[in-house]
């Protein structure tokens, strides 16, 4: 097991990364909340059919109340929120209960932003099921979404804890490892470049990866998330590098519809699209060539879908949260490791959209 503790101006916690990892739990929430009332569950659908009866096993000792949302972006809705708030209520949670968001980035979106605003803020404790959770479980970001933009109603809100079994990643579908591994890269190319290096050369499948080569590049992740985060805990300054390749990457997600395309897939097209305006604006000396090769030996598409009008992909741009008066910014790399933020005019945009697209 690896421990990485998560340092914030509000709140020190531990990430605990590694097979079998559920089993500490239950120790946990005895020290740390003697006082305990109820556990409120929240999982959806698919993970409750698969791991139900692992997390009830985990909490044995304790009253629990388990609800089950739809899978997915699906779960990050108005009515499912709500519902959600009706469920704590019927169950007559309070100020000693304890929110357990167990399942994939979705959940612990929801999950997180109902504990912020039940009674003004109970506890929860992160236990995520997906690789791509590894970078949403931590951190403290939580939100639901809405038909306008992708996590537009939410706050900053940290966990008690982060309990990443590696054991519940292995009936991952395949497209659902692609999307979180491609925030394992990002984390590479804005922060460190060995790790970079280091991904290229041990990371061939993601269908036959072993576990110590992921759980090496989820811990790095993490070690890489918690050096933003701790630094600029609510995203006044360089937290925001963390969204390298979001600024297209949302717009995509959005106009593919939430739940068609994954979002670390739509996110790593935003990065090589980040890649190329740093080429041009930043001065950027990268193989891209070399990069897509290995991003296609691992299955990801690397071409913007033709369907997609470059108009509504603007629209999209600048209503995202790092846009400001409608002008549109991005997380560029001056080189890898070290990135900025940079205003790009709307002309330069949809030149480098179409140059992007051929």
């Amino acid at each position: 097991m690896n421990t990485v503790t998560i340092e914030t101006t509000s709140k020190t916690y531990p990430v605990y990364v590694g097979a079998g990892v559920i089993s500490k739990l239950c120790s946990f929430i005895q020290q740390s909340f003697p006082s305990l009332t109820t556990i409120m569950v929240m999982t959806d659908e698919t993970v409750a059919d698969i791991y139900l009866s692992e997390i009830k096993n985990a909490l044995s000792d304790y009253k629990t109340e388990i609800c089950i949302v739809p899978s997915g972006e699906k779960a990050k809705t108005f009515d499912v929120y709500y519902h959600s708030l009706s469920f704590a209520l019927e169950k007559k949670l309070d100020r000693k209960s304890l929110l357990i968001a167990f399942g994939g980035g979705a959940i612990g979106d929801l999950g997180g932003f109902v504990a912020s605003t039940y009674m003004r803020g109970i506890p929860f404790i992160q236990v995520p099921t997906t690789i791509l959770a590894h970078d949403s479980a931590v951190g403290g970001k939580v939100a639901i979404n809405h038909p306008l933009g992708k996590n537009m109603i939410g706050a900053f809100y940290q966990p008690e804890a982060v309990f990443y079994d590696l054991n519940f990643l292995s009936s991952l579908p395949l497209n659902e490892r692609r999307s979180g591994f491609a925030e394992v890269i990002k984390h590479s190319l804005i922060h460190d470049a060995s790790f970079y290096e280091w991904l290229m050369e041990h990371i061939h499948s993601l269908e036959t990866l072993n576990e110590a080569d992921l759980r090496s590049a989820l811990v790095r992740g993490i070690e890489i998330k918690n050096y933003f985060v701790s630094r600029d805990e609510r995203e006044s300054g360089i937290r925001a590098y963390l969204n390298f390749g979001h600024t297209l990457g949302h717009a995509i997600e959005a106009e593919m519809g939430y739940g068609k395309w994954t979002h670390g897939e739509s996110v790593l097209i935003g990065m090589l699209f980040a890649l190329q305006l740093s080429r041009n604006i930043a001065g950027l000396h990268f193989n891209i060539v070399a990069f897509k090769e290995w991003l296609s030996e691992l299955g990801y598409l690397t071409e913007l879908p033709d369907l997609l009008m470059i108009d509504k992909l603007i629209h999209r741009m600048k209503q995202d949260k790092k846009s400001i008066g409608q002008k549109i910014n991005f997380v560029l790399l001056n080189e890898i490791g070290r990135p900025g933020l940079y205003e790009v005019s709307e002309t330069e945009i949809v030149n480098q959209l179409k140059i992007f697209q051929q």
